[in-house]
């Protein structure tokens, strides 16, 4: 089968598949956080100390092994 007989046929299933996607992905709210948050400050507390830790992880194990002597 030659290109030029295939390239419709891919457009069309393309386009098909495309309209596919963007109907199974619609919602009915936007909302982008997978849970319910009605205050913002303690979210906002959270999130730094959780994202802090794992980011402070290298810095205190560097600490450590350059303090051990």
């Amino acid at each position: 089968m030659s290109l030029l007989v295939r390239a419709p046929r891919l457009a069309a299933r393309s386009a098909r598949s495309d309209v596919f996607v963007q109907s199974r992905g619609m919602h009915g709210e936007y909302k982008h956080i997978p849970f319910n948050y009605d205050r913002k400050v303690p979210l906002a507390v959270k999130t730094f100390l959780y994202l802090g830790t794992g980011f402070s992880i290298p810095f205190v194990a560097s600490y450590y092994q350059l303090s051990k002597e």
